[in-house]
């Protein structure tokens, strides 16, 4: 009977362990941050876009705009539990390049910096309401002109 008694407390304590380590938070990083040292290997006024693709690396956006500057971002996630994941830390380093593709400036944003953007979705709404397909398909049966498709009537 003690030896029983013994397993179930190592069960117990390992059931508490398991159920205690899943509401630990847990941390994922997402995305490609350059170093500052290897940032301070490029040269403003000296580099450029190809240089720093190859000092720094392939950014993960460049801009359409503009010069089409480069920017590396890494973001920090939190998952707790049945929560919503949150991000607790994001830094942006844009390099910005002159029009002739040379490095103007090198900046570094973090979370602190941003706002949120809420990004709505742009819909065209068509003029047919809530008609069906099937009746759409219907309604233009007693629409046909056979001269259109070179028959004669």
């Amino acid at each position: 009977m003690a030896g029983r008694t013994g397993i179930r407390r190592v069960i117990v304590a390992l059931a508490c362990v398991a159920v205690l380590s899943a509401c630990a938070a847990q941390f994922r990083n997402h995305g490609y941050l350059p170093t500052d040292e290897e940032l301070s290997n490029v040269i403003v006024g000296v580099d450029t876009r190809d240089t720093v693709a190859e000092t720094v690396g392939v950014p993960g956006t460049s801009g359409v705009l503009n010069a089409g500057n480069y920017y590396y971002v890494g973001s920090t996630v939190r998952h707790f539990g049945p929560q919503k994941p949150k991000v607790v830390d994001r830094q942006i380093v844009a390099v910005e390049f002159d029009s002739a593709g040379v490095v103007s400036n090198i900046s570094r944003y973090g979370l602190e910096d941003g706002r949120v953007i809420v990004l709505t979705r742009r819909v065209t709404v068509s003029g047919d309401g809530d008609i069906g397909f099937i009746r759409k398909l219907f309604g233009n049966i007693g629409g046909l002109d056979l001269s259109q498709f070179g028959v004669q009537t």
